[in-house]
């Protein structure tokens, strides 16, 4: 075999760590972009029983957005395994309390129930900030597109950039703004 078909074997078999930035994501359309790294449906080899998958990190899982009334309306459920142990909690308040938990729910959902799924689990890394500790720094070597582009607040443009923005119209010099 030459080195060449060698790297490429080792290339396709080997788990590649990608990152993927969750700002303004919303989450359920993006568990089913994670999932396919995960499971490894982006490779050729791909099988449903195959192991192949790569490992995920997601950062910025404070700032994901739901759509519509989602904060308020979506209920998340639980239940400790006794009688009467059955709990309901809104997205605003399982966000609040750990901004990680809607990512890692959604991605779970998403990969359906199977065998491998507690295990693939334990490849997803998730944090709510950008703040990533060094040694998986150091792992990432991919980024996964975001779904949807993430605008540039104004409060963030520089003041001449405004300025050269072309207007629309002038207003007269006496005109007050309300």
């Amino acid at each position: 075999m030459s080195a060449a078909k060698r790297v490429q074997q080792w290339a396709t078999f080997a788990r590649t760590w990608h990152i993927f930035d969750c700002k303004w994501q919303d989450p359920y359309q993006s568990a089913e972009v994670i999932k396919k790294y995960l499971l490894g449906m982006h490779k050729p080899i791909y099988h449903p029983m195959n192991d192949c998958g790569d490992v995920v990190v997601c950062i910025n899982s404070r700032e994901i957005a739901l759509r519509g009334n989602d904060w308020r309306q979506r209920a998340y459920f639980h239940h400790t395994g006794y009688p009467g142990g059955a709990t309901w909690t809104l997205a605003w308040e399982v966000h609040n309390k750990d901004p990680t938990m809607i990512i890692k729910k959604a991605v779970y959902k998403a990969m359906r129930g199977n065998l491998q799924r507690r295990h693939t689990m334990q490849r997803l890394f998730i944090y709510p900030g950008e703040e990533i500790p060094e040694d998986i720094v150091q792992n990432v070597t991919n980024q996964i597109r975001q779904l949807r582009l993430v605008p540039t607040r104004l409060d963030h443009i520089d003041e001449e950039e405004v300025k050269k923005f072309p207007k629309v119209m002038d207003y007269p010099t006496d005109y007050v703004l309300k």
